[in-house]
């Protein structure tokens, strides 16, 4: 039980630095894998992530379906329960509509790292796109079988974009997850700004390789956890 409390301690921490730092406003979401139960996943009701406390975490089954609770869920949690169903390496996803992505999702320029920090998006940011296997839609993704269609475009990526919508990335934990959702959005910034100067030159494969296995063989306070613990302190401060 400890371990569970200390991770959904972990889960509003996120949310609070998520919308903080801006990736998330009024809408977006972060979960987590119950690791005492794969086959679950722990997300807040339907609520803006600033505002989330311990309370308002809900947990719910791969399909959506929440564990005897009525309160209101987010539409969208068929986006992480079927990612995990697709992955099981997902322990964290994130969803939000970062506005620096955005005009990546629907001019057909692809995001490419081009910042050391940025390679843990990897070398491939695919698009979704709602109306190509389902029509007109409102881009929500409202049922297992969009979020089902939204996990093949993912495949084994770290981040996917969503035409007209927003984007959506996953960790092999909360701050793994949460450093990945910042630096998609600064790495589309920068790749904006990059791309009105003249020709960018990209992150090598090998450098991102090298990247990411530094970052997965981080010791304590390293990697993700530096940027953690800057971020946390910073959303807190935020809230005072």
């Amino acid at each position: 039980m400890a371990d569970i409390d200390a991770l959904l301690a972990d889960l509003v921490t996120a949310s609070r630095i998520l919308a903080h730092e801006g990736i998330c406003d009024a809408f977006g979401h972060i979960s987590v894998r119950n690791p005492d139960d794969p086959s679950r996943f722990f997300l807040a009701r339907a609520i803006a992530p600033e505002l989330v406390t311990r309370d308002d975490i809900l947990q719910f089954e791969l399909d959506g379906t929440a564990v005897d609770d009525d309160r209101k869920p987010f539409l969208e949690r068929f986006i992480h329960g079927t990612l995990m169903q697709a992955r099981p390496d997902i322990q964290s996803v994130v969803h939000s509509h970062s506005r620096g992505v955005i005009p990546f999702g629907v001019t057909g320029t692809p995001i490419r790292p081009l910042l050391h920090s940025c390679g843990v998006l990897g070398t491939d940011v695919p698009v979704w796109d709602a109306n190509d296997a389902f029509g007109d839609t409102n881009l929500l993704i409202s049922s297992n079988e969009m979020g089902a269609d939204f996990a093949r475009t993912l495949g084994g990526a770290r981040a996917a974009l969503m035409r007209g919508h927003g984007s959506t990335v996953v960790g092999r934990s909360i701050r793994e997850a949460v450093y990945s959702a910042v630096y998609l959005d600064v790495n589309a910034q920068l790749q904006a700004a990059a791309m009105q100067i003249g020709t960018v030159k990209y992150l090598t494969d090998g450098e991102i390789s090298l990247i990411q296995s530094r970052l997965a063989d981080a010791k304590p306070d390293e990697g993700y956890d530096r940027a953690w613990q800057y971020w946390a302190r910073r959303a807190d401060a935020s809230r005072a």
